[in-house]
């Protein structure tokens, strides 16, 4: 996951996967986010004025297909960095010695 805020704009960009252009959109409000599409999937999320609008990300999820909690923290990340793209990896992390399985 990758994520940018634009703090001239006061506009931020969460992608969640790798797409040559967006070409529909899935409105969250009719406003400040919307969640950017590629023949339909959703491939990021956009929010303007994300730090007074954070909660419209937990509303965003599950239209993303993104679970809450990392979409707030790749915004809270790309805010921290602003004006740089920061990216995020959220693979699960298994304790020393544990099995997984292939």
């Amino acid at each position: 996951m990758r994520a940018e805020y634009d703090s001239e704009a006061d506009a931020l960009s969460i992608d969640i996967r790798d797409v040559e252009h967006w070409d529909g959109v899935i409105w969250v409000d009719d406003d400040f986010c919307n969640i950017a599409t590629e023949n339909g999937v959703p491939a990021a999320v956009e929010l303007i004025s994300p730090v007074e609008r954070l909660d419209l990300l937990a509303k965003a999820a599950p239209k993303a297909g993104v679970e809450a909690d990392k979409l707030i923290a790749a915004a809270k990340c790309a805010i921290a960095a602003a004006d740089r793209t920061v990216s995020l990896d959220f693979s699960e992390v298994h304790a020393p010695g544990s099995q997984t399985s292939a």
